[in-house]
């Protein structure tokens, strides 16, 4: 047992932190419709491992290169005339397609694809937590400052703007808050699956919550419930840790959908 706990319990209290990101991050992007934000970032981060990969760099150096520049090339692409979710398939496809090339000529870098992929949170150690701790402290702290502006972004642009908000500077915060998040996840849930982190939790609390804030708060619980059932079930049943945190979640939020239909023509 005490083997068991030297083990989860550092993955469970790293999943327990990313939660307090996961819940108003998630929420802001459905308020602001850029769900699709996070695949395009989940899929260049494969081009930041690759990256890593050729110059010998450390995982995370590599896709924090690459979250950077992707925030930068959404900042210059931005244009009234060019839709969000069409600029954000362009750039998702084009990393996706580039960290592929990469990939190919890196055979070293192949047999450890599985885990940046799909990720891998029983790796964490007592060791990373107060790093990952103090990092996501930070970033909390941000997002405390600009909350109610962010919100007021998602409701209405346009009064927002009106009352002296800079639409501009509140985006490019809540990109680089994505991509902090998104250099976070990838040891939790890997590249392709932390989108689904962001995005399940935030859908499941749309369908309990009256106000913002109950949403953020059931984002909180549903994410955290995700979280601790995924990683048991994980090591109980050996499995990829984001597999089984990701499918948790979806469980979760079929259940609750289909218990509210029933609920409803009953």
């Amino acid at each position: 047992m005490m083997e068991w706990l030297q083990l989860l319990l550092p993955a469970w209290i790293m999943g327990t932190l990313l939660v307090f990101l996961t819940a108003p991050l998630g929420c802001l992007m459905l308020w602001r419709r850029m769900s699709f934000f996070a695949d395009t970032m989940a899929h260049g981060t494969l081009l930041g491992v690759a990256i890593a990969g050729a110059l010998s760099l450390p995982l995370w150096v590599g896709v924090t290169l690459l979250a950077v520049m992707l925030v930068g090339i959404l900042w210059i692409l931005h244009d009234p005339r060019l839709p969000n979710d069409a600029l954000l398939a362009l750039c998702s496809a084009a990393l996706l397609c580039s960290g592929l090339l990469l990939i190919q000529h890196l055979p070293d870098l192949r047999p450890e694809l599985l885990s940046y992929l799909f990720g891998d949170l029983l790796t964490i150690s007592w060791a990373d937590l107060p790093v990952f701790a103090a990092v996501i402290i930070g970033a909390l702290a941000v997002l405390h400052k600009y909350w109610q502006a962010q919100i007021q972004i998602a409701i209405d642009p346009d009064i927002a703007v009106s009352e002296g908000i800079n639409a501009k500077w509140q985006r490019l915060i809540f990109m680089l808050l994505l991509a902090l998040f998104t250099v976070l996840a990838l040891r939790a849930v890997g590249s392709l699956l932390m989108g689904a982190l962001l995005v399940i939790p935030a859908l499941t609390a749309r369908l309990m919550a009256q106000s913002p804030k109950q949403m953020v708060l059931w984002a909180f619980g549903f994410a955290q419930i995700g979280i601790t059932v995924g990683l048991w079930s994980s090591a109980g049943l050996n499995v990829s840790t984001g597999l089984s945190i990701v499918l948790t979640m979806a469980l979760l939020f079929a259940v609750i959908f289909a218990l509210q239909k029933f609920s409803k023509s009953a």
